[in-house]
């Protein structure tokens, strides 16, 4: 009977549902594209206080994102982006406890591109720099032109003759 125990508790050990950890940002507003490619290195600081990362990203319409919490703990109070990245789009959320930082690239842009995220610890409070620079690639990203529009049939010779000229009484001479 012990050795019937013993197995009726590894088996509920198996039974647990496992820890979920997430790779990437979650996507509270229902639909956010994550980029094919989406490589981002530890946060840095420097001696001023300043911060800043490094982003390698596909330019396939996804973002790549990254998430930052306060020196204590938790989401900024509140934030901005000064510059804006000039071959992109940042945008910046809280969710979670955390504030994220996405970067979309201009579609099939490739080279490098960079902004600063100002983050805000309490209101009036210190400001945190964080400055991405990110190195955009567009590795099989293919852009298609849009189709111009289908234009009626080409009128025939015949369709082709100057109709008539009416006049009518206001155009006649008397």
């Amino acid at each position: 009977m012990g050795s019937a125990c013993a197995v009726a508790l590894l088996l509920a050990g198996c039974a647990q549902t496992p820890l979920v950890q997430r790779s990437v940002a979650p996507n509270p507003f229902g639909y956010q594209k994550v980029s094919a490619v989406c490589h981002v290195s530890p946060v840095t600081t420097a001696a001023d206080g300043s911060m800043t990362v490094t982003m390698a990203v596909r330019s396939d319409d996804g973002l790549c994102a990254l998430a930052v919490q306060q020196p204590g703990g938790g989401n900024y109070t509140s934030f901005g982006v000064n510059p804006a990245p000039s071959h992109g789009k940042a945008f910046l959320y809280n969710y979670n406890g955390q504030t994220y930082i996405d970067y979309t690239p201009a579609t099939s842009y490739v080279g490098s591109d960079s902004f600063t995220a100002e983050l805000i610890t309490a209101s009036g409070g210190k400001r945190d720099h964080l400055t991405v620079k990110a190195t955009v690639d567009a590795t099989g990203v293919t852009v298609t032109a849009p189709t111009p529009p289908t234009t009626a049939k080409a009128a025939t010779p015949a369709a082709k003759k100057a109709a008539p000229v009416r006049h009518t009484r206001a155009h006649r001479k008397h």
